[in-house]
C-alpha cells in the first residue's frame, strides 16, 4: 500500500469498467489503492484510479483480478476512445506534489486535466506549467496537482494533471484571488497555443461505494469512508 505522503508512481485510469463475474477489489484481497469517481461535468461516465507503486504491482493485481471493460460512449480529438489508460508520475511538471498526495484521502472531488502536446514540444510544455505554477505561487492560490504523463491507452504526447480537492470552494479562493488581465495570463496563452493541441478539464466527485482503500487511509475521515468495500 503507497503511504500517503508519497504520489503514485504509476496510475491505471479506467473508464466506465465492470469486473468480470462482478469480482472486486476486496474479494481478491489485493494490497492496492482504488478511487471510484463520477463525472460531475462532461459526459456521464464511472471512473477507477488504481494507485500503485510499480509496474509490478499492476502485474501481480492483473494476477488477481480479471479486467473487462464496457464500451466508452464519448470521444473527441483531445480524450479519444480509452478503456484502460496507464500513466507515470512526473515530478517535475506536479506542483506541490506531497501536499496534493496528502489530501487524497481527504478529497472529495478530483479535477482532472488532460493534456494532449505537439512532437518534439515537451521541453516548451514544461515551461508552459512552470509559468502557470509560478502564477499560481505569486497570488498564493494553493493547487498542488500531481502530473503524469500517459504511457499507454492514448496517443503520445498526452498528459494527465490530477488536482485533489478537499472541497469545491477551492475554486471560489482562486477566483477572489485572481486580478483580471494580468500579462502573465496572456503569455501563457500565447506559449500553449505554439505547444498544445489541445486540452480538457473534467471535474469527478469521489465515489466511496466505488472505492476500495485501507483502514488506514480510511482514517482521515471514517464516515465517509464507512460505505467503501471491506476485505473481510
Amino acid at each position: 500500500m503507497l503511504a500517503q505522503a508519497d504520489p503514485p508512481t504509476v496510475i491505471r485510469v479506467i473508464r466506465n469498467a465492470q469486473r468480470s463475474g462482478n469480482i472486486g477489489y476486496a474479494e481478491a484481497k489485493d494490497a492496492i489503492t482504488v478511487l471510484g469517481a463520477t463525472s460531475v461535468t462532461g459526459p456521464s461516465e464511472t471512473w477507477s484510479f488504481e494507485m500503485l507503486d510499480s509496474f509490478a504491482s499492476m502485474e501481480d493485481l492483473d494476477r488477481a483480478l480479471s479486467m473487462m471493460s464496457t464500451g466508452v460512449p464519448y470521444s473527441d480529438d483531445v480524450l479519444p476512445p480509452a478503456r484502460t489508460l496507464i500513466a507515470l508520475y512526473r515530478a517535475n511538471l506536479s506542483h506541490r506534489w506531497d501536499e496534493a498526495a496528502k489530501i487524497i484521502p481527504k478529497a472529495r472531488y478530483f479535477l482532472v486535466s488532460i493534456y494532449r502536446i505537439r512532437p518534439g514540444a515537451q521541453t516548451s510544455f514544461a515551461d508552459l506549467v512552470k509559468m502557470r505554477t509560478s502564477r499560481f505561487e505569486s497570488i498564493n492560490f494553493d493547487q498542488p496537482e500531481i502530473a503524469y504523463q500517459i504511457m499507454s491507452g492514448m496517443p503520445s504526447g498526452t498528459f494527465l494533471f490530477i488536482t485533489p480537492l478537499v472541497s469545491l470552494a477551492t475554486f471560489d479562493d482562486g477566483l477572489a484571488k485572481t486580478p483580471d488581465g494580468i500579462k502573465e495570463i496572456a503569455a501563457e496563452q500565447k506559449l500553449a497555443a505554439e505547444v498544445e493541441i489541445g486540452h480538457e478539464s473534467f471535474l469527478f466527485r469521489i465515489d466511496p461505494s466505488r472505492s476500495y482503500v485501507s483502514d488506514e487511509f480510511a482514517s482521515a475521515d471514517p464516515e465517509f469512508w464507512s460505505s467503501r468495500p471491506k476485505n473481510e
